[in-house]
Order: C-alpha cells, then sequence, then structure tokens
C-alpha cells in the first residue's frame, strides 16, 4: 500500500539503467574516469563525454544531485501540467490564504503569464490545448463531452503528441482525458500517446475513481492504457497515485531522449476530498467547502514539488520546460475563488476564462519575470512543436501562435485577439436580436470575442458576479456578501476595456457603439469558419452495466461492414427476392433509415 499523501517516494530506477554492463573490473574503471574528468575537465566536459557512451551509463541516484549536461539534447523535455478548476486567486502569488509554496517558487524563478486565457469549462480547454484549434474549428462549440455521448473529439485532427511522436518524442499521459472514449480510436492511447494512465471521464471519486453519471448509470473510472486498471482499486488518493506513475515514468525513461508529459491532475474539480493531514493548516477556514478546497490545493501544490524533484534526480531537469495551468476558472459553490475577477467557471466573464498560469524552466532568456502579453491556450500547440523542432502542415489552419519568444525574451505577442467562443445551441438571450447587434449579429447568441483590448460579449454570457474572499460563508458563498448585478432589460451586448478595467465593472457598449460594430463583424467573419456543433444525444448503450461495470468504448461498427455470415447471407438473399417480387408487382420497397454515427 502506498504511503498517505500525495508524494510518493521517488522510485528505484530499474537495475539495468543504473549499472554499467561489465564486471567489476570495468565498474572501477569507470569509477576512475569519473572522477579525473570532475578534476581536470569539471562537470561540463564529463557530461559531453556521456553523450558518446552507450545507453547503459550511470546515472544519478534517488537524492543525487542531477548532472547538468545529462540531456544535452537540443529538443527540450516537456512537461506540461493542467490543474482542473482553480480559481485565479487560488494561488499565493494572487494573495490567497491557500499556502502553494512550490508553485510560487517555480513561477518566481519563471516568467507568470498574467494576461493568460483559456476556456471556460473542462472538454473545451482542453480540446484546444491537443489541437491548437478554437472549439468553432473542432465542433465542441457547446458544453463538455458527456460519458453517455457518442461523442469525441474528432479523429481527424492531428494532436500534439502526434506531432511530437513524429520527431522522436516518447509520448505520456497521466490523469483526466475528458475528450471522449465511445469508440476505441477516441482513446488517448490512439491520439498520440505511448501510455496513458487515468481517468476518461470529467469527474469521479478520488478514491474508489467510480462516477455515477445519473442514477443507474455509474461505473469505474480508471485505465491503464485501453484497459480499466482494476488493479489500482485500492483507495490510493488519485493525486498522489498520478504522482508516483510520473515518477515511475521519469525513473525508467533515458533522459537523453525527448520526453512529452501530459500530467493533468483531477485536483480540484469536485467531489471536494482530500487526505486528513492537508487540512491542518486550515482549520480558522469556517467555510467546510473552501477547507477542503484548500486541503486539495496544498496536496497538489506538493504533487508538483515532487515531480519537479523527479525530473531533477532523474536528470530531465536542465533541459526541461514546464507549463503550469488552470483548464478553466474556480466554482465559488465548490470551494474556488476568481476574486477580484468577475464570474465563474462556465462563463466568459473574466473569472471564467482567464486562468492561473506560468512557464518554468531553465531554458528561458529572462526568468524571474512576469508576461503580460496575450497568451491563449491554443498558443501551446505550435509552440511546442516549434520548440520540439517539428513541423506544421502548411494545409492546417491553426488559431494559435508560437508565443515563445514572448515568453522567453519579452516580445511583444503575435497574438492580437482570441475568440472565446461561439456556441449557437446555448439559451438565447430573451432580449438579444439582430436588430440589437446593428444587423450584423444576433445578439441573442452567446458569444464572447477579444480585440486588443477590447473585449465583447453578447447573449447570455452566465453567473455575473463578484465574490470577495469573505462571502464565504459556512453555507457556501454568501449571497449577502456577493456584489450582484441585475442586467439591464434589454441587454444582451457587454464592452469592456480590459486592460483599462479587467475586472468587468464599467460597460462601454453604449459609449462607443463603433467598436461594438467592429468586434460584432469580426465574431460573423469567425462564425463564417465553424464546422456544426458536435451534440449528440445520450446514446443507452454507454451504461457501465453493459460493459463489465466500467466506462469505456462501446460503439460497435455495424454489422454490414463485417462479413456476413452465412445465415445472414441466406436472409439477405430471400429479402433481395421479396424485392424483385415487389418490383416486378409495381410496388417500390420500403426506404431504411441510415443509422446515426458520432
Amino acid at each position: 500500500m502506498a504511503p498517505r499523501g500525495c508524494a510518493g517516494p521517488l522510485p528505484p530506477p530499474p537495475s539495468q539503467a543504473w549499472v554499467w554492463p561489465g564486471k567489476m573490473l570495468a565498474m572501477g574503471a569507470l569509477a576512475g574516469f569519473w572522477v579525473l574528468s570532475l578534476l581536470t575537465y569539471g562537470y561540463l566536459s564529463w557530461g559531453q563525454g556521456l553523450e558518446q557512451e552507450e545507453e547503459g551509463a550511470l546515472r544519478p541516484q534517488a537524492g543525487e544531485s542531477p548532472e547538468p549536461s545529462i540531456t544535452a539534447n537540443s529538443q527540450p523535455h516537456l512537461i506540461f501540467v493542467l490543474a482542473d478548476d482553480q480559481g485565479f486567486r487560488d494561488v499565493g502569488y494572487h494573495g490567497s490564504e491557500i499556502k502553494t509554496p512550490t508553485l510560487d517558487k517555480l513561477a518566481a524563478e519563471g516568467v507568470k503569464l498574467e494576461n493568460y486565457y483559456v476556456q471556460p469549462i473542462c472538454t473545451p480547454s482542453r480540446s484546444q490545448l491537443i489541437t491548437g484549434k478554437y472549439q468553432i474549428h473542432t465542433g465542441l462549440q457547446h458544453s463538455i463531452i458527456r460519458p453517455t455521448q457518442p461523442n469525441c473529439l474528432p479523429l481527424d485532427n492531428a494532436t500534439l503528441p502526434q506531432k511530437l511522436k513524429e520527431v522522436g518524442y516518447s509520448t505520456h499521459m497521466v490523469g483526466k482525458w475528458h475528450l471522449g472514449f465511445y469508440r476505441k480510436e477516441c482513446m488517448p492511447t490512439k491520439r498520440g500517446f505511448d501510455t496513458f494512465f487515468g481517468s476518461l471521464l470529467g469527474s469521479g471519486d478520488y478514491y474508489t475513481h467510480y462516477k455515477c453519471d445519473s442514477p443507474g448509470m455509474c461505473g469505474y473510472d480508471l485505465y491503464e492504457n485501453d484497459d480499466a486498471a482494476w488493479d489500482y482499486d485500492n483507495g490510493v488518493y488519485s493525486t498522489q497515485m498520478y504522482t508516483q506513475r510520473v515518477q515511475q515514468i521519469l525513473a525508467s525513461h533515458d533522459p537523453r531522449k525527448p520526453i512529452f508529459l501530459y500530467i493533468a491532475y483531477q485536483a480540484v474539480h469536485s467531489p471536494l476530498q482530500a487526505p486528513g493531514r492537508y487540512f491542518e493548516h486550515y482549520r480558522s477556514i469556517i467555510n467546510i467547502n473552501r477547507r477542503r478546497y484548500a486541503a486539495m490545493l496544498s496536496c497538489l501544490d506538493e504533487a508538483i514539488n515532487n515531480v519537479t524533484l523527479a525530473l531533477k534526480t532523474y536528470g530531465f531537469y536542465n533541459n526541461s520546460i514546464i507549463i503550469y495551468s488552470s483548464d478553466n476558472g474556480g466554482q465559488p459553490t465548490a470551494g474556488g475563488s476568481n476574486w477580484p475577477l468577475r464570474g465563474s467557471k462556465g462563463t466568459y466573464w473574466e473569472g471564467g476564462i482567464r486562468a492561473v498560469g506560468f512557464v518554468h524552466s531553465p531554458l528561458l532568456k529572462n526568468k524571474g519575470t512576469v508576461c503580460k502579453e496575450l497568451v491563449h491556450i491554443t498558443d501551446w500547440y505550435p509552440t511546442l512543436i516549434s520548440l520540439a523542432e517539428g513541423q506544421i502542415d502548411e494545409d492546417i489552419q491553426l488559431d494559435g501562435y508560437d508565443v515563445w519568444e514572448t515568453i522567453s525574451e519579452g516580445l511583444r505577442s503575435p497574438r492580437v485577439d482570441i475568440l472565446h467562443n461561439i456556441d449557437p445551441i446555448y439559451t438565447k438571450a430573451k432580449n438579444g436580436s439582430l436588430a440589437a447587434g446593428y444587423g450584423i449579429w444576433n445578439t441573442a447568441i452567446q458569444s464572447a470575442i477579444r480585440v486588443q483590448h477590447w473585449k465583447l460579449l453578447t447573449g447570455n454570457p452566465g453567473y455575473s458576479d463578484w465574490v470577495p474572499p469573505q462571502s464565504f460563508s459556512n453555507l457556501g458563498p454568501n449571497r449577502w456578501h456577493n456584489e450582484r448585478i441585475t442586467l439591464s432589460t434589454g441587454k444582451s451586448v457587454w464592452l469592456f476595456n480590459i486592460t483599462a478595467d479587467p475586472y468587468e465593472r464599467v460597460d462601454l457598449s453604449n459609449r462607443y457603439p463603433g467598436v461594438v460594430k467592429q468586434l460584432l463583424r469580426r465574431l460573423s467573419q469567425f462564425n463564417k469558419t465553424a464546422v456544426p456543433v458536435r451534440y449528440p444525444p445520450k446514446d443507452p448503450r454507454s451504461n457501465p452495466r453493459l460493459n463489465g461495470g466500467v466506462w469505456g468504448p462501446w460503439y460497435k461498427e455495424e454489422n454490414k461492414k463485417q462479413k456476413p455470415s452465412k445465415n445472414k447471407a441466406k436472409k439477405k438473399q430471400k429479402k433481395n427476392k421479396t424485392k424483385k417480387k415487389q418490383q416486378k408487382a409495381g410496388a417500390f420497397p420500403k426506404c431504411h433509415s441510415g443509422v446515426t454515427r458520432g
């Protein structure tokens, strides 16, 4: 049984990766060469010698200092950590009462992204990270992918791990997928990852790894590659379990070969669960949801510390780029805080889409800085492919930009706008109309766009309160303390200067109708490039009861694509004879509707 807490001990590396394949005499000679090299040339020249040695070379023992040049490879190791539902305020360097010493230190030594945007909910952010495309260009404009839906990230999109594999990267995913799984082709291992260990759904119990989507629709949701990981059904807290798997991956990988690690932690998404010892520092927090959330975040912070330690211990750190991001804003009713931003998870107010994010790497040119240039989650796709020395096909229309020079050197961002989204099937604003959009855009449609300093919202943007820290009473966010906004009658358009007014307190739509029209035209232009929304109805075949008690692929190819059996062939012959008789009699054969495909 693994120890309690979020930081399991570093696993010992496999013996074959640590012992030189020779006799003791050879080992002694190697040790002598090591000492001589250190005295004569120093660490750098010894590292150059290691580059020429074969794969069985010695690695540092756990706890030893890593060799600075052990990973002398022009392709950096790429480590992307995605937290779930972490609020904008919920990090120490944004003034939170929650202690996050690891995140604070990594961010302070790296580059803090303080004009960084994601999507307001899980699936959209993850899809845009892995494809470099806006939701309107993948058909995932509306909501999330539900467990019972025959839907997944479209198979015709080249994913980030697929592009990295093309240039020699080993690709591993640990954590939450949430990009669909109804077909085997939708699984992470079929979308570019060499290995996958984690959950397929959007949420679940942190200890049992079970999820109920509705009464009678419950199942186990923990996978090892393409199979249910029943061996891990032993009550280990997911943050700890995922961290241990990351340690194991690093311990068994050759640091001279590039690796892409996508670590998508379940924390701090509901249900609010954490090991008991993490509550000790937060007894003063009255609100139970906030206290549990704080404990979960402290556990996550400790996990990030242990991932960083593993990178150093096993010789990856000096040639690594660590990117940390939340997938959307926090949910106040589940303990999260976005103060002083407006709104929450699931909305297009800043509190739903402006995220905690930073880059930490020895490879950064300007360390210890703050980047206030515009950066979006779609930008990681071209940025990481470029860093990996990969190629992006010219015919692929990406929405992301390569922002490495912006982050590392402080140059201006190539990005001047962000389409936050256009959702044509979200609940329409009652007071919206084409007339309200100057004949350019139907303002009943939920949409949001950022162009330079300006941000425009139309339709129903979602929960619009500001929720200050003192609003967390014992029963949850107390409406008494909230700053509530009653939307004016007929209101379906909002305009803000986000640079001057990041908290969205002063609506300028009536003062600058010309700017409104310009942004409405930009929305209209984007909408012309949109693909149809993919949001199919529930499929009863998805019930885990029909799949061995596990959430997993349920879709089967239609029988007509398979070779017909003898009995089916005979039935087909009889049907053909019947059809011929009907045609001879002047009757038309009945039309059979095709089976709907997801």
